[in-house]
């Protein structure tokens, strides 16, 4: 039997079994780079209004931090593409880390792969399987996006430029989640680390972008994202930096090869530490159990957050140059923003922090649906834990990991602008603006604890959810949706601040909401049979 034999059959299988999840984000991301497309079009009819808005961007470094440059003033496509380039090629990279990661890494550990490799299965099969699916998932992606950003009214070489670039980035990610499913004999902690190299490279393309010509502007091409950013779509088309992406997309899966080659199954490279024969005094309380097992988790997303948030703080300063033409100024309040300057930006950024927090409660809430099907959640209620204390545990390391990130990454941000300004009152300010969005983020994983509680089979609808209100956060104001449409979505709820009044009501109730439907997972999970 051949290393790769039984690929097609896993490769159809992981199609199959990621169908809802693949096509939800692939549908995110089509239609935010045909909202992005439509509304700009008309937003900037003129050449003139054109190039006033990218002069207003380029002429701002935190702007081109945080999205990269137009680098064609005149050129519309430039100008609409400018987000989603940035923001949303992170969110690409997130999916293909996921996919490859679950593939992988995710099914070793829960013991499918031994099940399915005692039949006809070869060594490398699972790895190539997964690396297929990525490979497919990125190229349906880049046609679909080229073929809506063409239908939107966009120039269709420039509308296949950023398709492509948007397929490379999920490429480069499928093959660095790939090398990290091989390091670690745990799935969360494989995507914690791929997610800690995305945030890296961003900050590099970010710091390479924003760099002066004679600066360290060479950063840009030691990122995946900015290799994505250089093809340049809509302004000149660099069809040659595909080379690049695939050359290293190669490169890094070929080292993933290695490294799968030579070690055993359900163990990672890195050395797991054997644990003590008896159970600390930490460890003898089902929550304490539930934060051990997601603490590196949560410390990789906690770094994250405090590099990104002190980037933000530092930036927010050099916002107020792009409000200097009107055309700027609607076009950043299209994008979300609340009224102008500094705080409009961080208020801004701070919402798009609350969905990544969501994320990492969704995370973390599914993680007792793992150590349920995995067998281990038995041990644990065959004692003296109730299914209560069981369910709590998990939902309050999901909440309570999810809002203490908000924390710290606006305690982050405060404290760059305290430096900025030399006022301390800032740090209170943004700690607090970080913090307004953690109701939201508690109703998704409510969501998700009432899915486990009564099907936990849809347990993956927080993430369908979390789709959708990424969608209406990026195209809503885009398209000018009405506001009972906005308001499906939690996040729409949250005050807007810094900047914006702040009222205390719409987070009762969204607490309050929460803690219903939470509640009502966690009575449905005493009442179900457990596996």
């Amino acid at each position: 039997m051949g290393s790769f034999a039984g690929t097609g059959v896993l490769v159809r299988l992981a199609l199959r079994r990621s169908r809802v999840l693949a096509g939800a984000w692939l549908g995110v991301f089509v239609l935010m780079a045909w909202g992005s497309a439509a509304a700009t079009v008309g937003l900037y009819p003129t050449a003139s209004s054109r190039l006033a808005a990218a002069e207003a961007v380029n002429g701002s470094q935190a702007l081109v931090a945080l999205y990269g440059r137009v680098y064609d003033p005149t050129s519309l496509g430039a100008i609409a593409m400018i987000k989603m380039g940035g923001i949303g090629a992170v969110f690409v990279a997130v999916v293909a880390i996921v996919l490859v990661v679950r593939h992988t890494r995710g099914d070793e550990e829960s013991g499918r792969f031994e099940l399915v490799g005692s039949g006809v299965m070869g060594r490398l099969a699972p790895l190539t399987a997964a690396l297929l699916t990525a490979t497919v998932v990125a190229a349906t992606l880049a046609a679909l996006t080229a073929l809506v950003l063409a239908a939107a009214g966009l120039p269709a070489d420039g509308s296949l430029a950023f398709g492509l670039a948007w397929g490379g980035v999920g490429l480069a990610f499928a093959a660095i989640a790939a090398v990290t499913a091989q390091l670690t004999a745990s799935a969360r902690t494989a995507t914690s680390f791929a997610v800690a190299v995305l945030a890296v490279v961003y900050v590099l393309r970010g710091v390479g972008d924003a760099a002066g010509t004679a600066g360290l502007r060479w950063l840009t091409w030691m990122s995946p994202i900015g290799w994505s950013q250089q093809f340049r779509p809509y302004a000149g088309n660099r069809w040659w930096v595909l080379l690049i992406t695939l050359v290293f997309t190669i490169a890094t899966s070929a080292t993933a090869y290695v490294l799968a080659a030579g070690r055993d199954m359900g163990t990672g490279l890195l050395p797991s530490r054997p644990g003590p024969p008896t159970a600390a005094p930490s460890l003898r309380s089902p929550l304490t159990l539930a934060w051990r097992l997601q603490r590196t988790s949560f410390l990789a997303w906690a770094i994250g957050f405090v590099a990104l948030g002190a980037l933000l703080g530092s930036m927010a300063s050099g916002v107020g140059g792009f409000f200097e033409s009107d055309n700027a100024r609607e076009l950043f309040t299209k994008l979300g923003g609340q009224k102008a300057l500094a705080d409009a930006f961080l208020a801004v950024e701070l919402g798009a922090a609350g969905i990544v927090a969501a994320a990492f409660g969704i995370q973390s809430m599914m993680r007792a649906r793992a150590e349920e099907t995995s067998g281990l959640a038995e041990p644990v209620l065959a004692g003296a834990v109730s299914r209560t204390r069981f369910a709590l545990a998990h939902v309050g390391v999901a909440a309570g990991g999810a809002t203490a990130l908000l924390a710290l990454g606006g305690a982050a941000v405060g404290v760059a602008r305290a430096v900025q300004l030399h006022d301390g009152a800032e740090i209170g300010r943004l700690l607090g603006g970080g913090l307004a969005h953690a109701p939201a983020a508690w109703v998704l994983i409510a969501v998700v604890a009432a899915a486990y509680g009564f099907v936990p089979r849809a347990i993956g609808v927080g993430w369908g959810l979390l789709a959708a209100f990424v969608l209406l956060a990026e195209i809503g104001p885009l398209l000018d949706l009405s506001h009972w449409v906005l308001d499906l979505s939690p996040f729409a709820h949250v005050p807007k601040v810094p900047g914006g009044a702040f009222t205390a009501t719409p987070l009762v109730a969204l607490t309050a909401l929460a803690t219903v439907i939470g509640g009502a997972g966690i009575a449905g999970f005493r009442r179900r049979d457990v596996g």
